[in-house]
């Protein structure tokens, strides 16, 4: 009898630490929303360009609701909601006009680039009018420039959102592989589709390295996106598109709720 109520004593003590554990971290997160703002920097990918709905007032920018930082403000309701990511924004850009929302006061930070800075659209236009030694020729030189030149820009990109806003969480989010291989699809051959899905993870690897040394998370949505490549037969991603050229290889607005946010919601 007494070792029975021993367990049962046990037993309700460490229910009652788990509940308490895991309400401290809800109220830690519920926090975060609730008194410090939230500022989204960044590129097309933070934008939401490829998703529609886009805000007006933004212009060609094209921020979108249904981009992952409006879903996730409007899930969290922080105490306020700079969107100022911006379709085509390379690291300079950021830096000349999208900080100036940052302050002391910013809970929560998230930005996508570098994408750009590396030729992202001059090497996708390569590729798909180009032949396959005209596109991994092209991606050569973007991974040089990943190597040699990125990081500092990047750097300085981080750290004037540190000065910025000291005591804000960054979430860096990456990109995702563009194509499954492997299987039968109508377009670039698999040499491209492989030398693509390679640039990515090379320029993933670069950004992440960057963003630990700043002591920034890194949000890798490649894991969200598998599954759901070009050719997979369910993709989030929109293929070269003549008609809206500037939405090829961008996500859907299942990309921005099925790919970005849940990496964002898990890094906040």
């Amino acid at each position: 009898m007494r070792r029975s109520r021993l367990v049962v004593l046990v037993s309700s003590l460490l229910l009652a630490v788990g509940t308490a554990l895991t309400g401290a971290a809800t109220a830690q997160a519920s926090s975060l929303a609730a008194t410090g703002g939230y500022v989204a920097l960044g590129d097309s990918y933070s934008a939401g360009v490829g998703a529609g709905s886009y805000i007006s007032s933004s212009g060609e920018c094209k921020r979108s609701t249904k981009a992952y930082p409006y879903l996730w403000a409007a899930a969290h309701s922080p105490s306020t909601f700079d969107f100022t990511a911006c379709s085509g924004a390379r690291t300079g850009d950021v830096l000349a006009s999208q900080l100036a929302p940052l302050s002391a006061s910013t809970a929560l930070v998230s930005i996508s680039v570098g994408g750009n800075d590396a030729g992202f659209a001059d090497v996708m236009t390569t590729c798909v009018t180009q032949s396959d030694s005209s596109c991994v020729s092209r991606i050569n030189t973007a991974r040089a420039y990943v190597d040699s030149t990125l990081p500092g820009k990047l750097d300085s990109v981080y750290s004037s959102i540190r000065s910025k806003a000291p005591a804000a969480r960054v979430v860096v989010l990456g990109y995702p592989r563009f194509y499954k291989l492997g299987t039968t699809c109508l377009g670039l051959s698999e040499t491209k589709r492989k030398a693509i899905n390679d640039a990515s993870d090379h320029l993933n690897t670069a950004v992440a390295k960057r963003a630990a040394d700043h002591g920034f998370a890194f949000g890798d949505v490649r894991t969200t996106f598998t599954g759901h490549e070009i050719c997979s037969g369910d993709s989030w991603l929109h293929s070269v598109s003549w008609l809206n050229i500037g939405e090829s290889y961008h996500p859907k607005a299942a990309g921005q709720s099925g790919g970005y946010l849940p990496v964002l919601n898990s890094n906040d």
